[in-house]
């Protein structure tokens, strides 16, 4: 049976000083409140501020905070206060990702909203600007991007943690993000090399997604705790396995969710010629049974040639009579069971190491 069976996978209501959640929503709301007027740039500024707090699941906080939380760290006082205005950065992070990554994989829609270069080359049109209006939404949006980076940076070590703290915590935080780049870059060089291979597609999940979304903020929130050694490599494994199944299902949701709930198009991956562990899976078995029909619906969804609706169904019903999604829902359960194991392994706060169980379950069972 999983060890999931039986959890309740909502988040956890607000409970007095411990509610992270409410006291995360301030810390936000501080960090921008406080940035300074830039006449200049204040587009992008207004921005980032919109792309941050259009929604989003705030699970990489969440994490930190309860990897804080499980290696000692207290839910009140000072260091406390300062930690959840440091893991603002978190966010703002995810913010320069999803803004490039958009870029890159020319997402017309996140949260429900325009992606951000889409939003200003809609602006160059309406306003009748000369030159292309894709070069100009593309060029504004890497500079979104590189304004939520340098913030992140900022909201770090601005956040009044004590010295000793701030230092034990930059390693990770300097490993998180150049792990994120590296996995991004790996993702362009799969697509462009057209590896297609299961191995190369979890190499890519495990960078670009998996590292900077459970595993490096869980060793964010245990260094600034300053936890032991083996505590913390115990949160690294269960962070790495629990990421990878994150991002599994993030691959099925962007095949198969409702927009309406995910606030992007249905099969966006497909349209995108996004070379997923789903989709590897799929080749390899439509392969291994003479299917030749379907590889080459598959390759051509992997081409990045437009697709019509048609063939995009078509592959989307491939995937599932090839045994892919049953395949990926199998090993998503075997990761989580792998990850939790892991953190049944560390000696942490019991109530900390509940509320790490909720948010894997949270993670692993999303439909948005």
């Amino acid at each position: 049976m999983s060890l999931l069976a039986g959890m309740d996978t909502r988040t956890p209501a607000p409970t007095a000083r411990d509610s992270f959640t409410a006291r995360y929503a301030v810390a936000l709301d501080d960090f921008f409140r406080g940035r300074p007027e830039v006449d200049a740039a204040q587009e992008l500024v207004e921005e980032v501020r919109a792309v941050v707090l259009a929604g989003g699941k705030r699970l990489r906080p969440a994490f930190a905070w309860w990897g804080w939380r499980a290696s000692g760290g207290e839910a009140d006082g000072d260091t406390a206060e300062a930690v959840v205005r440091a893991l603002v950065a978190l966010e703002l992070l995810q913010c320069c990702a999803l803004v490039h990554d958009d870029v890159m994989d020319r997402s017309a829609t996140r949260r429900g909203r325009r992606a951000v270069h889409e939003e200003f080359a809609a602006r160059h049109r309406r306003w009748r600007w000369s030159g292309s209006a894709r070069r100009y939404g593309d060029s504004t949006a890497i500079l979104v991007g590189d304004l939520a980076l340098a913030w992140a940076d900022d909201a770090l070590v601005t956040a009044g943690l004590p010295a000793d703290a701030l230092r034990r915590a930059w390693r990770p935080w300097q490993r998180m993000r150049t792990e994120m780049m590296a996995g991004q870059h790996l993702d362009l060089v799969a697509s462009a090399g057209r590896d297609r291979s299961l191995e190369g597609a979890l190499r890519v999940a495990a960078l670009k997604t998996a590292a900077y979304t459970v595993e490096r903020p869980l060793h964010l929130g245990a260094a600034l705790a300053d936890a032991p050694a083996d505590v913390i490599e115990c949160l690294r494994e269960f962070g790495r396995d629990v990421g990878v199944a994150f991002q599994l299902r993030d691959d099925l949701i962007g095949m198969f969710g409702d927009p309406a709930v995910t606030g992007k198009p249905v099969g966006g991956d497909l349209h995108e010629g996004k070379h997923t562990p789903l989709m590897a899976i799929a080749l390899s078995r439509a392969g291994a049974a003479g299917d030749r029909a379907a590889v080459r619906v598959l390759l051509r969804c992997l081409s990045g040639v437009p697709l019509t609706d048609e063939t995009a169904a078509t592959a989307r019903a491939l995937l599932i009579d090839h045994g892919a999604v049953e395949a990926v829902e199998e090993h998503i359960e075997a990761l989580t069971e792998s990850g939790l194991a892991a953190l049944d392994r560390a000696a942490v706060d019991d109530v900390a190491r509940d509320r790490l169980r909720q948010l894997a379950a949270k993670a692993v069972r999303r439909r948005d």
